[in-house]
């Protein structure tokens, strides 16, 4: 039985191929119930982020259950496995276990030390829970590496400065047009990116930030965190055409500006725009670059961009790489001890059951006795196997996952007849 990992993100792969790879929200409790339908696949989690779609999951056979998740990613894009196949990566055991903690951590993310991450691990981990894919083994890994997420920007300065996908994208458009005084920024999305947007562009002093979102409500109470101007979803094009810079973060699932819209937009027009997307799917069409007076970035460019943080804070990583190299080493020991458990369990149950039947031998005696005697030889019974069990138990327990541990366990097999 092993951990595994199989996955595409931002360093393997184009946007292009991690937007047919994304699994939105409404389709992943039957992701999670095609997967764990494998019989080589006992748990799993998905991951699926604008930088990321990865799948944790407990293996039988390793690579049964690497094929099993090909063929899902595969029928989940519609692409071949020869389209897929030289952008995947896949670890399992010690190296997928260190692989989740780099991304829990922000260390294997588009913008190091990303703060985001940490809550989209969890939340993952909690929608697997709920669909029951997630059970002892993902459970006590996915506790581990958020903790170790968090000992990582508690106890390091890893995420210090430009530390979210959202920060990131306004930052790049300050460098791109020098300033963002002065400009009218349009935000289309009021989810949680757009929030993240937001919040930036008022950090950074834009004076005029106007907020779309197709749920007015989302829009409002935004607009009202920080001082934005709302406007009605159904005027995008108006919006646009009064707008110095867009950013686009929907959930929208597909292109809501294409060419033929800002080919309208742009009529006439000739001031400049920068149009960020930062949406996965994209919200923008990539076409829309070819028209004059056009800037266009996304993903892919934010990426380039966020290379020249990393060495800002790369000094960082070696003190998380140790942080992370502690919370491995707790994990596998507490993983490795609660192996033991289930013998120790069975062992007790055994011992219990000839202590139970000796007292059923002699009831008659028994009988006789007060309850308060009764009792007596019921405490005492039960402290002589607690004391006799109690240095075995704690044995086997330290050492799970050694050879000694496994001769340890063969010999209490055998001596006990346990299957």
């Amino acid at each position: 039985m092993s951990i595994v990992v199989l996955g595409v993100n931002y360093h393997t792969s184009p946007v292009t191929l991690l937007e047919k790879v994304m699994i939105p929200v409404p389709a992943m409790s039957e992701a999670l119930r095609a997967l764990s339908n494998h019989s080589d696949i006992r748990e799993v989690v998905v991951l699926s982020t604008c930088n990321r779609t990865e799948v944790y999951a407990v293996a039988e056979r390793f690579h049964a259950a690497h094929t099993d998740i090909l063929e899902f990613l595969c029928e989940t894009s519609g692409l071949s496995a020869d389209e897929i196949t030289p952008h995947l990566y896949s670890q399992f055991d010690d190296d997928a276990v260190v692989h989740l903690f780099e991304v829990a951590a922000g260390i294997d993310s588009a913008v190091l030390g990303e703060t985001e991450i940490v809550g989209q691990v969890r939340d993952a981990w909690d929608f697997a829970m709920k669909q029951g894919t997630a059970r002892s083994t993902l459970n006590l890994l996915f506790r581990y590496a958020l903790e170790s997420g968090k000992r990582a920007r508690t106890e390091t300065g890893i995420s210090r400065s430009t530390a979210s996908v959202a920060h990131a994208a306004v930052e790049m458009a300050e460098e791109i047009l020098g300033t963002l005084s002065g400009k009218r920024v349009l935000v289309v999305g009021a989810g949680e990116m757009g929030e993240g947007v937001a919040g930036a562009l008022s950090r950074a002093g834009t004076e005029s930030i106007t907020v779309l979102n197709r749920t007015a409500a989302r829009a409002e109470a935004l607009a009202e965190k920080i001082g934005a101007r709302v406007s009605d979803f159904e005027r995008l094009e108006t919006e646009l055409v009064e707008a110095d810079v867009v950013l686009a973060c929907t959930g929208a699932g597909g292109v809501i500006i294409d060419y033929e819209l800002m080919t309208r937009v742009r009529n006439g027009v000739s001031t400049p725009i920068l149009v960020v997307d930062i949406a996965l799917p994209r919200d923008v069409a990539a076409s829309v670059a070819e028209l004059p007076g056009v800037t266009l970035r996304d993903l892919d460019h934010l990426s380039d961009w966020a290379q020249r943080g990393i060495d800002k804070r790369a000094s960082e990583v070696g003190q998380v790489r140790e942080i992370i190299g502690e919370e491995v080493k707790r994990f596998l020991l507490d993983q490795t001890q609660r192996q033991a458990a289930p013998l120790v369990a069975q062992l007790r149950e055994v011992v219990e059951s000839i202590r139970t039947a000796e007292m059923d031998r002699f009831e008659s005696a028994l009988a006789a006795m007060t309850p308060e005697q009764r009792e007596l030889v019921e405490s005492i019974s039960h402290g002589i196997i607690n004391k006799m069990l109690h240095a075995p138990s704690v044995r086997l327990r330290e050492a799970a996952g050694t050879p000694q541990g496994e001769r340890l366990s063969a010999a209490v097999r055998d001596l006990f007849s346990l299957e």
